[in-house]
């Protein structure tokens, strides 16, 4: 079993280079399906959900090569097939949004059921509901979802809460529909728009990418592009944790401050200083933070992702903070592995009361998910002796070279 060690140290210093967006990668290999031809897509991290999604296109008969020095080439053919298997949809959640390019560029499709982090039911309802409104047609089969139409037919779609899954799914089927079609209440998370340029690149209509409306003319064609993703904001945050938790002064080379308004509002609150820089975002942390109370809303507000990060911070911080999250049930799930750590954490609901310590405890811990493995990674950082982070291929689902950047910060940080 790969586990992360963590020792307490000295505060972090110096500079790291963001990665490419984890939660936009995934979508924008997933719109590669809608047209034949040759792909490039850059500032892509190598880690380990992006290798899942790149064997599932090429169980469709797509041909993929990288990601090497960022760079990832896909050739998608006239004969790809249609089907994603149940073996490597499993392991991922987002893999469920190839349902909708499918359908729109064959008219079939055949998907297994979602899997992916183990933090609460996140029903595929939405996606399915949008996608029958454009007109196609679902049954459910051996755990497979089937999925069959003539021309999808564009439609106004309001949707019952804004899934970014299921606004995407609804985005990459609109671009080759029939007609017109809004979709209302849309997500409106910065990888939408990356999306939505994306597929502007190739040939589509689409307006109001990351804002509540979208509207999209469908065409009868699209053409593969090159294309430079959007840097990962959670990665981002993640280290603004890690120097909020362990003290210090960084450099966040290539982050985008402004996909990050309401987190970095929030830990100005907590005391931390925190300015855009000339490529990126600058930060500091010279003194123990206060806590805050804060709530997980969809984008522009917290993304649940922040939270465990967040939680780890507070556990660690001057007074009391309550966390509510609003998004997803059962995403407390590594609280119990803190409390393994010495924090002061009491759940209720979805409510988490946080007393924090001046230093935390160092133990054996295991990560549950990507996000809560970092969270606890970051922990470790205020946490006297030594913290040993289980199960952290998780953490490589996420984050390229994790360990080797927060060393390079000077953390006491080793992969065994």
């Amino acid at each position: 079993m790969s586990v992360v060690v963590v020792r307490p140290g000295s505060p972090l210093e110096g500079s790291v280079r963001i990665g490419g967006a984890k939660n936009s990668v995934l979508k924008l290999l997933a719109a590669t399906v809608l047209a034949e031809g040759d792909f490039t897509i850059r500032n892509v991290p190598d880690i380990a959900d992006v290798h899942c999604m790149a064997d599932l296109l090429r169980a469709m008969r797509m041909t993929v090569t990288g990601p090497t020095d960022g760079v990832l080439r896909v050739h998608s053919p006239a004969d790809l097939l249609p089907e994603a298997p149940y073996e490597l949809v499993e392991q991922m959640r987002a893999s469920i949004v190839v349902l909708g390019p499918l359908l729109a560029r064959f008219g079939e499709a055949k998907v297994a059921m979602p899997g992916g982090d183990d933090f609460g039911s996140r029903p595929i309802d939405f996606h399915l509901r949008a996608l029958e409104l454009l007109g196609a047609e679902f049954e459910s089969r051996h755990g497979y979802i089937h999925g069959r139409c003539d021309r999808l037919l564009g439609t106004k779609l309001l949707l019952d809460f804004p899934s970014v899954g299921a606004t995407e799914n609804a985005l990459m089927a609109a671009v080759l529909a029939k007609g017109s079609t809004v979709i209302d209440n849309a997500a409106r998370e910065p990888e939408i728009a990356d999306l939505a340029a994306f597929l502007n690149r190739m040939g589509a209509q689409v307006l109001g990418a990351g804002t509540s409306t979208i509207e999209v003319e469908g065409v009868d064609q699209l053409f593969p592009v090159e294309h430079e993703v959007i840097p990962d904001r959670i990665e981002a945050a993640t280290f603004l944790a890690a120097v909020g938790v362990a003290g210090g002064e960084i450099t966040l080379e290539g982050a985008r401050p402004d996909h990050m308004d309401m987190l970095v509002t929030k830990l100005a609150e907590m005391g931390m200083r925190i300015s855009p820089s000339n490529d990126g975002l600058w930060a500091m942390a010279n003194k123990r933070l206060r806590s805050v109370d804060f709530s997980t809303l969809p984008y522009p507000g917290l993304a649940t992702d922040y939270k465990p990060l967040l939680v780890a911070m507070l556990s660690v911080a001057d007074g009391v903070g309550i966390v509510t999250e609003n998004l997803f049930a059962g995403r407390f799930r590594y609280v119990d592995e803190l409390k393994r750590m010495g924090a002061d954490i009491r759940t209720e609901a979805h409510h988490a009361i946080v007393r924090g310590s001046e230093q935390l405890s160092g133990a054996p811990v295991k990560a549950p998910d990507i996000r809560a493995g970092a969270a606890l990674v970051v922990a470790g950082l205020k946490a006297d002796g030594e913290t040993i982070v289980g199960d952290a291929h998780h953490i490589d689902r996420g984050y390229e070279h994790f360990v080797d950047k927060l060393t390079s910060l000077g953390a006491d940080v080793e992969r065994r």
